[in-house]
């Protein structure tokens, strides 16, 4: 009995921890107490946490049922031609289990809806939505799609299993990444992204959580659950004025609602994620979701090498872009990103980046300062151009002149 309930404790803990109910700290002090009390005066985890109010009864109801649920579907394998094998981690929306597909003898993963969203039509839509979506790629940088279906009043979808770790489980444990390392993840991404939108999908919450690498180092973007495709001006009507994605890694646009989203919020949640592997931060912070979103639409970035002075001026300057308020001024598509992120890598400058914050810059000065700019950027031209050819011509002079000596000399 006691290590049934140990066991317990343990996964409700980290499901606590997973769906962003408490804190670690919070969890590790309710956890040192249960351990003191074991032999007294025993207490579950979960009503340590209601009795400190860290949990809400809601909260704690919902952590229960799915523990329950999830222990349920491991038990009586209720998804034909699979065997579950274990749970892998849980979401706000879904439960991933390890399993094996019958057929092919192969470990794959699966989500599983839990049976209190299937009632709501939009849970289940979407939930098919993004298998359907992730069924019409095909790239070593995605998560491959298998299956998805319903059986035992479980919806489920089906997918590749990926053996490795998610982008934020490494920044979770205080990991800033290299220049160099993370260039090799973000142009895995940034490939990723490129299929898909070739496909016509825009994948809408690109973050670290949603970008695994397995044992070999090869990136795999996960989770379509947003994604959407960019001729569905019915979904675009439905969706406008709502903001579909992650707070730290928004793009303005999706904040404002916007009916036309495209791949440039993608680049826009790409470079988020670019400089959160960079400087160990996310480009902006705040107490809740709300207003971290403000600071989105109206804070300045801080330039990232002003955070990271290891970083190279080029590799700052392509997050910029990318994380530029007006997706006008960001790259206008993920091939322009690619160049530009490939020549970092190589240590050259990324000219598209330099293009691009030159007209941003002189877009933003008003009529009479953009021409005086301009006429200054002529008259600094012109006399580079005059020194230049004053100092080829003293050159020539003094070539001249020693042709002359030599002569006399002779």
């Amino acid at each position: 009995m006691g290590n049934e309930t140990t066991n317990y404790d343990t996964v409700f803990g980290k499901m606590a921890i997973e769906q962003g109910l408490c804190t670690s700290e919070e969890l590790k002090r309710c956890i040192e107490e249960v351990e003191a009390r074991r032999k007294t005066n025993p207490v579950l985890l979960m009503d340590l946490l209601l009795e400190r109010g860290y949990l809400t009864a809601t909260q704690a109801n919902r952590l229960r049922n799915a523990i329950r649920e999830a222990k349920g579907i491991a038990t009586t394998h209720q998804i034909p031609g699979y065997q579950i094998l274990g749970k892998i981690g849980a979401g706000a929306m879904a439960v991933v289990y390890k399993a094996r597909q019958l057929s092919l003898n192969r470990i794959v993963a699966i989500k599983i809806l839990p049976k209190r969203f299937t009632e709501n039509k939009d849970y289940v839509e979407r939930f098919y939505k993004e298998g359907q979506a992730a069924g019409k790629l095909n790239h070593p940088n995605i998560v491959q799609a298998v299956d998805v279906g319903e059986a035992g009043g479980y919806h489920y979808f089906v997918m590749e299993f990926v053996e490795g770790k998610t982008l934020y489980d490494d920044i979770a444990a205080g990991k800033v990444f290299s220049e160099q390392e993370s260039l090799g993840v973000i142009i895995q991404v940034a490939e990723a992204l490129r299929h898909a939108h070739s496909m016509g999908l825009i994948h809408r919450d690109v973050k670290p959580k949603n970008i695994m690498i397995n044992k070999e180092g090869i990136v795999k973007l996960a989770d379509m659950g947003l994604a959407r495709e960019t001729t569905d001006i019915e979904a675009a009507k439905t969706e406008k004025g709502k903001a579909y994605g992650t707070p730290y890694y928004i793009s303005p646009e999706q904040i404002r609602g916007e009916m036309d989203i495209d791949g440039r919020a993608d680049i826009y949640g790409l470079g988020a994620t670019f400089y959160h592997l960079v400087t160990g931060r996310v480009p902006f912070m705040a107490d809740d979701p709300v207003e971290v979103m403000k600071k989105h639409l109206k804070d300045e970035l801080v330039p990232p090498d002003h955070i990271n002075t290891s970083l190279s001026g080029g590799a700052s300057e392509v997050i910029e872009v990318m994380m530029a308020k007006n997706r006008d001024d960001r790259y206008s598509n993920i091939d322009e990103l690619l160049v530009d992120l490939k020549a970092v890598r190589a240590g050259e400058a990324p000219v598209r980046a330099h293009k691009r914050i030159d007209v941003s810059m002189l877009g933003q000065l008003e009529d009479g300062e953009a021409v005086e700019a301009a006429e200054k950027f002529d008259v600094e031209r012109a006399i580079a151009r005059y020194k230049t050819t004053i100092l080829v011509m003293a050159a020539v002079s003094v070539l001249l002149l020693l042709i002359v000596v030599l002569l006399l000399v002779r």
